[in-house]
């Protein structure tokens, strides 16, 4: 299968992503699409690295992962803090923290 094929999935998945986090206002929906924009870019490194023929784009690809990991358990706990305080979850208004 040819690497544009890979380019194309992955750009329409980063493109979903970037939607979502554009038009949706649940914290939770949002960190659902960022996850996707990042496994989009994964997905790209993965294919320019079997392209070139090397193995450091998938090793990079593994480091984000483990990032993004640690991104969804901050951003869980954080929804999950505003849950219990009895907050509003949506984010236009929770732009202005007051305390």
């Amino acid at each position: 299968m040819n690497i544009e094929w890979y380019i194309v999935l992955s750009s329409l998945l980063f493109a979903v992503g970037a939607t979502g986090i554009l038009i949706r206002r649940s914290p939770v929906v949002i960190l659902l699409c960022l996850e996707l924009m990042l496994n989009a870019g994964n997905l790209a490194l993965v294919a320019f690295s079997r392209m070139v023929g090397n193995q450091q784009g998938q090793v990079f690809a593994i480091v984000v992962m483990v990032v993004a990991a640690c991104e969804v358990v901050v951003g869980l706990g954080l929804i999950v803090a505003i849950f219990r305080r009895k907050l509003p979850l949506d984010v236009d208004e929770l732009r202005e923290l007051r305390g």
